[in-house]
């Protein structure tokens, strides 16, 4: 069972002409682990997952876990895994199944609108390939398809499924407990993450943690624990999320690390074409 409540979705690392920068990629990574980081979510999240090719996915895979700081059991890594066609995320699954990848995050294909039968069985072959923790992933905004209720009670009673991180309609808490016991709700990013808390998500893939760890870290805690951060503090934390999703968040994002020295790169176009 995966034991961090906060991860870091990181952003992928490419060079000028938008190939994979996989050094740059593991270098971030280690930037995080190095400020105390213990969970990461790779591939998963920040809009770029589905422009990495499977080939892509495969090359960052191995790298990971050729990283002897991260081959131990205080840092979970985790892998984001979808696909437009079923059968490149059921290899990824398998690739993943024989490394210490501490869990998947699944997500269901963008533009194709399966039904949920067929998004039922889409979900329990990856599960049953990768045999690892899996954190379902709902963003009907980006995919245009909509996991509903009875389809994630359906998928929760299997025992790797885990939790979901819900990017829809995030009512769907409230009744997805009255059903559903231990499990776990993560909110994608910070935007609106007290009222979500407040509804009862209790973990976070963290987005503006990408440039700001440990103070994200803090106020995100202080919320779940409901203590009060310093009224200066909570000022500068709002004023950090505010930059990040003020415009395209992945370009922020790259900005600023790329201003750390790491290097992070562009993102592929359109995105950044501004």
């Amino acid at each position: 069972m995966l034991k961090e409540a906060f991860h870091i979705a990181v952003p992928t690392a490419f060079f000028p002409d938008e190939t994979l920068n996989v050094d740059g990629t593991i270098e971030h990574i280690r930037y995080l682990v190095d400020q105390g980081e213990r969970s990461i979510l790779v591939c998963g999240s920040t809009g770029e997952q589905h422009s990495l090719e499977l080939k892509e996915k495969l090359v960052l895979l191995e790298a990971l876990m050729n990283e002897s700081y991260l081959l131990n059991d205080e840092i979970e890594v985790l892998f984001g895994v979808s696909a437009i066609r079923q059968k490149e995320a059921v290899d990824l699954a398998h690739a993943i199944k024989e490394t210490r990848i501490a869990g998947i995050l699944l997500g269901y294909s963008p533009y194709l609108l399966p039904s949920q039968t067929e998004a039922l069985r889409y979900s329990e072959t990856i599960i049953q390939a990768s045999q690892k923790d899996t954190i379902l992933y709902n963003n009907p905004g980006r995919t245009g398809f909509d996991l509903s209720i009875e389809s994630i009670i359906q998928l929760s009673a299997q025992d790797k499924v885990i939790g979901i991180k819900e990017a829809g309609n995030k009512n769907k808490v409230e009744r997805l407990q009255e059903h559903i016991s231990d499990f776990y709700y993560y909110a994608g990013g910070e935007v609106d993450l007290k009222d979500k808390v407040a509804l009862g998500f209790n973990r976070l893939s963290s987005i503006s943690g990408n440039v700001y760890p440990k103070e994200i870290r803090k106020w995100f805690f202080s919320l779940i624990e409901n203590t009060l951060l310093a009224e200066s503090e909570q000022k500068e934390v709002t004023a950090l999320i505010n930059t990040v999703f003020a415009g395209s968040p992945i370009v922020h994002l790259k900005r600023e690390i790329n201003a750390k020295g790491i290097a992070m790169g562009i993102c592929r176009s359109p995105l950044g074409n501004c």
